[in-house]
């Protein structure tokens, strides 16, 4: 998926993001009279302010995760560094509002409609007649038809990620002049406006050599507010400059400098003076929060009184502290006068210096972060729960839906949201967020937290609670994540979803409450068990006994389990349902972390157990959540103002190579339908908007029943921010302005900066 004005949709998707008759499906859940989409849940922060109150120079030095290999963001091995220069050195026809939805950018266009739609669609582009690359070039037609046949697909010399769109144009020229593009369509194509950002100049895409090649580690020709000065790999920063050549506002900044700062460092790197903008983990949030408070946040204390030392209360010792020679001996003088001998007093005094050492250093680090304020929001981006429909149990639909019937999701959202003061709403679409055109809460189809169908839903598929469990030859639990044969009693799904049930078709209650049972997430501050944060070992958290007594002894029937009980562990043919749960390991995964430990508790309580394994960071998404190597995982999918281009791919359904393999895309989960296919195909292939809108709502009631994936919550983006940077910091939805970012002239503050960028 991608950001309009970001960057493509092959760079956005690496993590780490129809021609049958429709199918019938029921109501969403929340549809009504009134719009379906609401609002984005929380607006961007990024202290706003007009650009007559913002002061002409600067450098700005912004923490990235990386040097792109490439600055070619159609390559494969284009990241977001390489999305985030594109946006600030090319143009983007169209970019995302705070609502993440497209809207024209008319720094280079005054206009682009469908002129025809019979016998073809076309679109006319009318450039802004300013609009030209740093040569002195005018952008025009020539710069379309090459990036059109650069990434149409059909000349493989070309080394490219995606073609979506693009091989959809038959044809581009230019208009009745030379700031007008034509674009013919063979077929129609409801998300052009996806396409030609970023644009590039014809330079780079016009030859194979120079398209694999020639933009990998600079872009000599550009169009944007800034240039790339330099890629320098040694220093790992990128380089950005004023553009000469810009017609629009003309940037505030003289200087953008991406430098690559590891997260775990970038709080080092804030108190040493070396970054003016870093995205920052919880942890080092609450740090800079601290920092800027005038009391202590946690005892309401003053941290330094007014004449800079430690105020009483303070955890300072009341005893004379020593600044010089004379000091010590006074110190000396009077621990021996009250009691100490001569050798006690001399380890007070190094004892007393070791904590005057650790208050100074502890202030300047204080005084260092409050520079800085915490600016935030909720990303374009939701984290989800993936369920590996590959082989094993969850080959089995009906496993799937009792693992995605188990969670509370209300819980999970508030376990790593409330604690920063954002909404803790849970995700209701795969497809769209809150506030899209293409939103709409779809988790109906599934049905709500229900303990009780979760385990029905087992027992149907052979899983029965407290079921005899066969030991494999080296003493061991045979693992239920490995491979299931076909039986009677515990069918594999097999793509298709004729067998899919959706919540409310079969005119059973929809509202998926479970009145009786009392299941649910553990509450905050409850010990959650589970994984050694600090190793890499794996372990299970399913337990094997009933109710808390002894094997064979069982409570009378109907006797209720205690509230938050485990549940006896179900197995099947010998094979206890153990699911193998993979998790990163790196700093920042922390909250990854802690959801895992939560969802694990909570299939506990429904017979599964869980086997957590955190692996490194750099192979966590390739070795394992790419190759299949994985029952259950936490990973993020961007939101995207074009779904019905840039989901396809990965809620497709899987389809077999030449060579045997199973070709996957990008669905992770390898559980797709036809019937989902078609519904994309659809959605992508009209041009009425409200129909492509309905056509992917029903794709997404149909995802949810599938159970291949369970959305979660809409990721925090917190963003450390030097107080006086204005136009910058956790955009949400929005693309960045970046010739409106810079430094607040002396005296803007206040409600005098908080007004809108002026543009």
């Amino acid at each position: 998926m991608s950001h309009v004005g970001v960057g493509p949709r092959a760079v956005m998707r690496s993590v780490a993001f129809l021609t049958a008759g429709v199918l019938a499906v029921p109501a969403l859940a929340g549809c009504s009279s009134e719009d379906p989409s609401g609002k984005p849940l929380a607006a961007q922060d990024v202290a706003a302010a007009a650009r007559a109150r913002v002061a002409d120079g600067g450098t700005l030095r912004w923490a990235v995760d990386s040097v792109p290999d490439t600055l070619n963001a159609f390559q494969s091995d284009a990241d977001a560094t390489t999305a985030r220069v594109a946006q600030a050195v090319l143009p983007s026809l169209y970019r995302m509002d705070e609502r993440g939805r497209p809207v024209r950018n008319p720094d280079y266009l005054e206009s682009a409609k469908v002129v025809e739609t019979e016998p073809k669609q076309v679109v006319v582009y009318k450039l802004n007649q300013q609009a030209v690359w740093s040569d002195g070039r005018e952008i025009g037609a020539a710069d379309f038809a090459a990036q059109w046949r650069a990434l149409s697909g059909k000349d493989t010399a070309y080394w490219t990620a995606r073609n979506a769109g693009y091989d959809r144009i038959e044809k581009i020229e230019r208009g009745a002049n030379d700031l007008e593009v034509k674009v013919t369509f063979d077929r129609p194509y409801a998300d052009w406006k996806s396409l030609f950002t970023p644009l590039y100049p014809k330079e780079v895409t016009g030859t194979p050599d120079a398209f694999n090649d020639g933009a990998r580690r600079g872009i000599e020709v550009t169009a944007g507010p800034f240039t790339v000065k330099k890629v320098d790999t040694k220093t790992d920063e990128v380089v950005l400059t004023g553009n000469p050549r810009w017609w629009g506002e003309p940037a505030k900044l003289d200087k953008i400098v991406l430098r690559a700062v590891p997260r775990d460092e970038r709080v080092s790197e804030l108190v040493a003076g070396e970054l003016d903008l870093a995205e920052i983990d919880p942890d080092t949030a609450e740090q800079v929060a601290r920092a800027a408070a005038p009391r202590d946040a946690g005892t309401g204390t003053p941290l330094m009184g007014p004449d800079g030392t430690p105020a009483p209360g303070s955890g300072a010792s009341a005893l004379p502290g020593p600044q010089g020679g004379s000091a010590a001996r006074a110190l000396r003088s009077w621990a021996i006068a009250n009691g100490s001998d001569e050798e006690a007093a001399e380890e007070e005094i190094l004892a007393r210096e070791k904590r005057r050492k650790a208050e100074a250093k502890a202030e300047r680090r204080r005084k260092a972060l409050s520079g800085f304020e915490v600016r935030k929001s909720l990303e374009p981006a939701y984290t989800q729960l993936a369920l590996n429909g590959a082989e094993g149990p969850l080959a089995d639909e009906r496993v799937r839906r009792a693992v995605a019937r188990a969670l509370d999701r209300e819980k999970l959202a508030e376990a790593v949201l409330k604690p920063l003061g954002l909404p803790a709403e849970p995700v209701g679409s795969h497809l769209a967020l809150s506030g899209q055109p293409a939103y709409a809460d779809g988790s109906g189809a599934l049905g709500e937290q229900d303990a009780k169908e979760a385990r029905a839903l087992l027992a149907d598929a052979g899983w029965v609670p407290g079921g005899p469990v066969k030991k494999s030859e080296d003493g061991e639990k045979a693992a239920g994540a490995e491979k299931s044969e076909n039986d009677e009693d515990g069918k594999k799904s097999d793509g298709g979803d004729e067998g899919t049930y959706i919540v409310g078709e079969d005119g059973k209650d929809t509202d998926g409450k479970n009145k009786d049972d009392g299941e649910g997430g553990r509450e905050e501050g409850e010990d959650t068990g589970g994984t050694d944060q600090e190793s890499g070992e794996k372990h299970s958290s399913g337990k094997n006994t009933a109710q808390g007594g002894a094997p064979g002894a069982y409570a009378p029937k109907g006797t209720a389990a205690p509230a938050g009980a485990a549940a006896a562990p179900v197995a099947k043919d010998g094979k206890a349902l153990t699911l193998r749960f993979v998790l990163p390991s790196g700093p920042g995964s922390q909250a990854l972390r802690t959801v895992a430990d939560r969802i694990s508790d909570m299939l506990e309580k429904i017979g599964i157990g869980t086997e957590i394994t955190k692996v490194p960071d750099e192979s966590y998404f390739k070795d394992h959540v790419a190759s299949g190597e994985y029952d259950l995982a936490l990973y993020s999918w961007p939101a995207s103002a074009f779904p019905a281009t840039d989901a396809r791919p990965i809620y497709a359904k899987p389809v077999p190579a030449a060579d045997g393999s199973l070709n996957v895309a990008q669905n992770y989960t390898r559980v797709g339908t036809d019937q989902v296919d078609q519904l994309f195909d659809q959605a992508m292939g009209t041009l009425d908007e409200d129909k492509a809108r309905d056509l992917l709502r029903k794709a997404d009631s149909r995802i949810w029943a599938a159970a291949g994936s369970v959305p979660l919550y809409q990721r925090p983006q917190l963003v450390a921010a030097r107080e006086n940077l204005a136009n910058a910091g956790a955009f949400g939805f929005e693309t960045p302005v970046y010739e409106d970012m810079g430094y607040l002239k002396k005296g803007a503050r206040g409600a005098e900066a908080s007004a809108s960028p002026a543009r």
